[in-house]
């Protein structure tokens, strides 16, 4: 678990629970992945930090040490400020509308509001944002033909996604390559042993 949990008075206190052995080893800012992960990283953990914790400076302070160690693992202060910034902007308004995980990525008529569309990410290959706009053009909203969200299933019901979301997967590495992870390949059964005696 990630939380420590107090009790004062009668109320449960909540904040950040971090492993002192952990070693905090975020992305360099010259790692081969997408633009956009550093900002995604800074969005989703400022998220997390304004959800775990119950008081305001505790928050305060557990993003403080976030901005800290990006900045020790080579990021620049100047480029990290605007996006910490936009990120607790984005972590207020996020909290203070209503979260209902039911109606989160479907719409009031049952029409999925997100497709996904999974690749391995290379950094030579055209990035997101131009992904989507070829799909906005060619299929969401094609000129002279309907949008996509308009069209209706068979059962008359609203079809399509609203929007296209890019799903990135790392490649390969020389630690998958040359680190054995499956188990069952590592030679004899341990129950074979026993069998021996």
């Amino acid at each position: 678990m990630d939380l420590t949990i107090s009790i004062a008075g009668t109320r449960l206190l909540t904040t950040l629970y971090e492993k002192p052995q952990n070693l905090y080893l975020y992305l360099p800012p010259h790692s081969s992945h997408p633009r956009g992960i550093e900002t995604g990283l800074i969005f989703g953990q400022v998220l997390r930090i304004q959800r775990l914790c119950s008081k305001q400076e505790d928050a305060d302070a557990h993003i403080k040490q976030l901005f800290q160690r990006l900045c020790e693992r080579g990021h620049n202060s100047s480029s990290l400020i605007p996006i910490f910034s936009q990120a607790e902007d984005n972590a207020r308004a996020f909290l203070e509308k209503n979260n209902n995980a039911d109606t989160r990525h479907v719409d009031s008529t049952g029409a999925p509001h997100k497709l996904f569309l999974h690749l391995r990410y290379h950094p030579e290959d055209p990035p997101a944002h131009e992904i989507q706009q070829l799909w906005r053009q060619h299929v969401s909203q094609p000129r002279d033909e309907p949008p996509l969200h308009n069209l209706e299933s068979l059962d008359g019901r609203p079809f399509g996604p609203t929007r296209l979301i890019v799903a990135y997967s790392r490649p390969l590495n020389l630690r998958n390559t040359f680190s054995v992870r499956n188990i069952h390949n590592r030679g004899r059964e341990i129950s074979s042993y026993l069998s021996d005696r």
